[in-house]
């Protein structure tokens, strides 16, 4: 049954860049063997107006690599959880974002830091908690970082999911230093893009048009924080995915471009 021009004008109309991520994960959801549950997004996008933006390009494509980050980011949240249960998690950038619902041990405290009207967007359609907390900040405005009520010995997880896509490399070092000059021990998982994700190659894999580009980008990261003690990068075509199998064939031909072709996840730790 088609929608009413009634509760179709009633909807959020929330911008494309915000909504995007959350319809994807929406969408994920209904796939079988997806790589991300999100009945949360699911929900709140029934109270959303879809965007044009958001249909435009190879959708499913865009959605898949989404999901593979996503799922990656997921995973690497998950293991720190276990290890520190009541640690803190920062999500720099949070936009959308509903890990917190998806990986929540009862235990462990987050802290969502976006600008006021994200923040604002988060609190139409999500439910709050206790250890769930709000605070305005950003990759570009650290701030916050002198405000976190955090002691020094706290296990401390930072993830930047898709903020950092939007700067330039010189940006991307400044947080990054940033983050190592104020926590004496703490890792982070920073979602970063490769060189050639912009390229035509890098389009149909579902990259999208970003504001650096790494040949190397865990190296880049240990060049901006020498005393990190490690660096991992995961690649979204390591993924053991039968929707990916077709590029992972035709890319191992050329496996040093892998990292390159769209945005990685980087875990380090100092």
């Amino acid at each position: 049954m088609a929608t009413s021009p009634k509760v179709l004008s009633s909807r959020y109309q929330i911008p494309a860049n915000l909504l995007k991520p959350l319809w994807y994960r929406s969408r994920e959801s209904l796939v079988d063997g997806g790589l991300v549950y999100d009945p949360i997004a699911a929900r709140a996008c029934q109270q959303c107006q879809l965007a044009p933006e958001c249909l435009s390009g190879d959708t499913d494509q865009k959605q898949l690599l989404h999901a593979t980050l996503t799922r990656l980011c997921d995973q690497q949240v998950n293991k720190f959880i276990e290890r520190y249960p009541d640690g803190w998690i920062i999500n720099v950038g949070a936009g959308l974002d509903t890990r917190f619902y998806r990986v929540d041990n009862g235990r462990c405290h987050w802290l969502e830091l976006d600008i006021t009207e994200n923040l604002l967007w988060r609190e139409k359609l999500f439910h709050k908690s206790e250890r769930y907390l709000h605070r305005c900040g950003s990759v570009m405005d650290l701030s916050w970082l002198d405000s976190l009520p955090i002691s020094e010995h706290t296990p401390v997880l930072i993830v930047c999911e898709y903020a950092l896509l939007d700067c330039e490399e010189k940006e991307v070092a400044h947080f990054i230093q940033a983050l190592g000059r104020h926590f004496v021990s703490a890792s982070a998982c920073m979602v970063l893009a490769g060189d050639l994700a912009n390229s035509k190659l890098g389009q149909k894999l579902g990259a999208g048009e970003y504001a650096h580009g790494y040949d190397d980008p865990g190296s880049a990261v240990l060049h901006y924080l020498p005393w990190t003690k490690w660096a991992k990068t995961f690649s979204p075509l390591d993924r053991n995915c039968g929707r990916w199998k077709l590029w992972q064939r035709w890319l191992r031909r050329f496996p040093k471009v892998k990292s390159r072709l769209t945005p990685v996840l980087v875990q380090i730790r100092w």
